[in-house]
């Protein structure tokens, strides 16, 4: 579902991953057709990142 949200509407999937000024600044990028196309791209990019980072932090026993 959020690959989803990364690829329709980047900008609130920062916002469900806990990084609301990323969202802000990728809401700023999407306004223009141009900029729809990175900024899906640092979405998914980054909703990757936040999958490992559980996934570690899962094997570890460590809970944020």
């Amino acid at each position: 579902m959020r690959l989803l949200i990364a690829l329709v509407l980047p900008w609130l999937l920062f916002f469900t991953i806990g990084r609301p000024l990323a969202g802000i600044i990728c809401l700023i990028l999407q306004i223009t057709l141009i900029g729809w196309i990175p900024a899906a791209i640092w979405a998914v990019y980054s909703l990757s990142q936040y999958q490992t980072d559980r996934k570690i932090n899962d094997a570890f026993g460590r809970r944020n």
